[in-house]
């Protein structure tokens, strides 16, 4: 599991995305502007053998003003402190992984990947959930990981501030292919790594991963689309981007009923986006991402590394530019001795929002760097943060 991102990459890589909206001039500069900061080190802060970097970084403020922070394995904690800053490990699990074996269920292996809060007490969450059918004896055909593994969004809430969440019961699926697990599905399925939820006005957005499905009245482009609510607090309120509007929703397949629905997927993304955040001041997203060299359209990424784009409404991005360049978790690991970098998300310290999901002129590149060991990509994995200086032309 340790290798999803790998996986997820070159799953999405040979799909035919649509080609960025073109917006010329470019809308912004993102630039480093200093060296890494160690956040988290796993051989020196872990709890134990579940704490290790596994995904983009997702934080908000509490109802004291206190900071709490996701993004590690699917034995679920949070760093937390008294800003972004100052934050540590706390070993207390808010979500434990089940590792069930009936996929209906949902609960099998969960990332919390995304939260919002309007007030630091009630929050909700978005999960990244696996199910791995090659772990469960006659699940699968297949012992091969990437043709067993089916996946969904679901939702856990905190009623304590993120001190605990829980499922409900029955499960709550935001977002699902139209078909259940099968034993001889043959590759991975389903969508995967929502991105953080952004708001604008009313509306709560956030991003998701699919590798597309062909079935009849139901023939889905692999990519990445785009989800709105007024009110995420409630799973089933989510619906995504058709090309006519938010009107596709994606419920439960274990349960009948419902119209198969598809999504249009948008941005020049070549797989899941780590994070967006909305400048203030001029309301132009900011999105970044890893990217392997020679993915997506034709020259949209000469180097691995990390990239970003920006829009103004969230379905037509300028072209990718490169942020940080180094081997990703898509590259060859046998080819990275220097170890691999993943996961990248903008959080701003001094975000007007309770969510961090909007940022100035400064904000911080939160990511992963990942030990490798011959074509090994190991456990040793540290959190890491670099200043960035943004500049948003109007």
């Amino acid at each position: 599991m340790r290798l999803r991102a790998v996986r997820l990459g070159l799953a999405l890589a040979g799909a035919a995305f649509p080609a960025a909206a073109a917006q010329e001039p470019p809308l912004s500069s993102l630039t480093l502007v200093g060296p890494p900061t160690l956040v988290f080190k796993a051989g020196r802060d872990a709890c134990d053998g579940a704490d290790v970097p596994d995904a983009p970084a997702r934080a908000f403020r509490d109802a004291s003003g206190a900071v709490a922070l996701f993004g590690m394995h699917y034995r679920n904690r949070a760093l937390r402190g008294p800003d972004l800053e100052h934050l540590k490990l706390d070993c207390a699990v808010v979500l434990e992984s089940g590792e069930k074996a009936d996929p209906a269920l949902y609960d099998d292996r969960s990332w919390i990947t995304a939260t919002w809060t309007e007030d630091g007490r009630a929050v909700a969450a978005l999960v990244h959930h696996e199910y791995q059918a090659n772990e469960h004896p006659g699940r699968c055909r297949s012992a091969v990981y990437m043709e067993c593994w089916y996946n969904t969004i679901t939702a856990a809430a905190s009623a304590d501030g993120g001190r605990s969440f829980t499922r409900a019961s029955p499960p709550r699926v935001v977002a699902g292919p139209p078909f259940t697990q099968e034993v001889d599905q043959g590759r991975h399925r389903g969508f995967f790594n929502p991105s953080n939820i952004v708001g604008e006005g009313p509306w709560r957005y956030f991003l998701a991963s699919t590798t597309g499905w062909q079935r009849p009245g139901s023939d889905q482009e692999a990519g990445i689309c785009l989800f709105r609510s007024d009110r995420p607090a409630d799973p089933a309120s989510w619906r995504a981007w058709t090309g006519a509007g938010f009107t596709a929703a994606f419920p439960d397949p274990y349960l009948k009923g419902g119209k198969p629905a598809t999504c249009r997927p948008v941005g020049p993304f070549p797989g899941p986006v780590g994070a967006v955040v909305r400048h203030r001041g001029t309301g132009v997203f900011i999105a970044v991402f890893m990217a392997k060299a020679g993915t997506g359209a034709p020259g949209d990424f000469p180097r691995s590394g990390f990239y970003w784009t920006t829009s103004r409404d969230l379905f037509a991005w300028d072209r990718p530019r490169l942020l940080m360049e180094g081997a990703t978790l898509y590259d060859d690991p046998c080819a990275a001795p220097g170890g691999l970098i993943a996961y990248p998300a903008l959080l701003d310290p001094g975000a007007a929002g309770r969510n961090f999901d909007d940022a100035g002129e400064r904000a911080l590149l939160t990511y992963a760097t990942l030990r490798t060991e011959g074509c090994t990509v190991t456990s040793d994995r540290d959190l890491v943060r670099r200043p960035v200086a943004i500049t948003v032309w109007p």
